[in-house]
């Protein structure tokens, strides 16, 4: 049993003492992805800007990983406002229009750098 440290520059850089993903089993844990543009080290804007960022970031450590979409059984939204849960899950069922995962979704006091949605995924081959 040997986990693998998935990393991409393609996704932003962890902001604290974690991981982008480990890989362990044939499973693929994504650490909670927020809405930075890697490439300018932005923060989208507005809700539905900011999930498709994250969906985004998401996307490129699967791929890293060898995944894609289609092998994300799990999903947990982080939403710093429910009443923005509406916009979320348009951009959000975009991505898996077919076959979606399990998902838990919930409002919280505060995000980090206080952006409005954290989306951390598990996935399996």
């Amino acid at each position: 049993m040997t986990k693998k440290i998935i990393h991409t520059d393609h996704a932003p850089k962890a902001i604290g003492p974690y991981s982008q993903a480990i890989e362990i089993n044939g499973m693929l844990y994504i650490s909670g992805q927020i809405p930075i543009i890697p490439e300018t080290g932005e923060i989208a804007e507005g809700i539905e800007a900011q999930t498709e960022q994250v969906m985004k970031n998401i996307g490129a450590i699967l791929k890293e990983a060898g995944y894609g979409y289609e092998h994300v059984v799990k999903s947990t939204c982080l939403l710093s406002d429910m009443a923005n849960f509406k916009a979320m899950n348009e951009v959000y069922g975009k991505y898996y229009a077919e076959n979606p995962p399990a998902r838990a979704a919930f409002a919280v006091k505060t995000l980090p750098l206080n952006v409005l949605i954290e989306i951390e995924t598990i996935a399996v081959k």
